[in-house]
């Protein structure tokens, strides 16, 4: 028996000198492959993975959706809530997309303001007017390298400046972005001081101080309308909270929701309640934040 022992210690000793030496000649090629992929410095894969992953799901949070709905299908032993959650990845994926258009919306009037704002300075400063918006244009697009697309003007009103186009109809075609709609003053106040003289300065600072003062009103708005959007999505989550009692109660209200009939009933009719009320109190309050 120790005989036949040997060879197998043998064959081991052997298989393991050969997994160094391949290890060992293949060293320069895994760091290579480590550095080429952003994996140096010591941390393991499985940490830069995860946080790949975990920025994924930052900037795509709709992707939590069918997560939450797995795990609501293992405690309950149900496929109904990953099927749930497959089918919110859209309506998530809108709701996300929405509130990123309001926020490139919101710095694009910061920046129609900040615009008006620099071009009264380079303008009273002496500069003529085609050379203070390209200067203008330049320094405000300076301050906001990081917010790409959310600017004010563009190309397109630099090229009118710069080689004598049609200032105002390149502003208002600009104009057109959501957000932008404060270009359309500045081309007014561009067109009235070419063609009758006028003191460009004094319209452009009295353009942005009504662009800010309306911007303004519009946060204080929003500030008072959080309160009511707050609200209703608290509203929305109290299911979620009985559901979380009754299961400390010793309940099983998944049980009861998912596997039997009257319970899948009241679950289907309650979540197409819920989210038709939450959708309405929602509308309500964009309405009147676009009053």
């Amino acid at each position: 028996m120790g005989v036949g022992v040997w060879p197998g210690s043998a064959a081991l000793v052997c298989v393991g000198a050969a997994a160094w030496v391949a290890g060992r000649g293949h060293g320069r090629e895994v760091r290579r492959a480590r550095e080429l992929l952003g994996l140096t410095g010591g941390a393991p894969w499985g940490a830069s993975v995860w946080r790949l992953v975990r920025g994924r799901l930052r900037d795509r949070w709709e992707w939590w959706v069918p997560v939450v709905g797995a795990v609501l299908a293992v405690l309950g032993a149900s496929v109904v809530p990953l099927a749930a959650g497959v089918a919110g990845i859209p309506l998530a994926a809108r709701a996300r997309r929405g509130r990123e258009a309001r926020r490139v919306r919101e710095r694009r009037a910061d920046a129609v303001i900040s615009l008006c704002g620099v071009l009264a300075g380079e303008v009273r400063a002496g500069r003529q007017p085609g050379e203070a918006l390209i200067a203008a244009v330049r320094e405000e697009r300076e301050a906001r390298s990081g917010d790409a697309g959310s600017g004010a003007g563009g190309g397109a009103v630099v090229a009118a400046a710069r080689f004598g186009g049609d200032v105002p109809g390149a502003l208002r075609d600009a104009a057109r972005e959501p957000g932008a709609e404060g270009l359309l003053g500045l081309a007014a106040c561009w067109q009235v001081a070419v063609d009758r003289g006028a003191g460009l300065a004094a319209g452009l600072e009295r353009l942005a101080d009504a662009l800010r003062a309306e911007r303004d009103q519009k946060a204080d708005l929003q500030a008072q309308l959080a309160g009511s959007r707050s609200t209703a999505v608290m509203l929305a989550g109290l299911p979620v909270l009985g559901l979380l009692l009754g299961s400390a109660l010793g309940a099983e209200p998944l049980r009861v929701l998912l596997h039997t009939g009257a319970g899948f009933g009241c679950l289907l009719v309650g979540g197409l309640l819920e989210g038709a009320g939450l959708w309405w109190a929602l509308r309500i309050v964009r309405g009147a934040e676009e009053r």
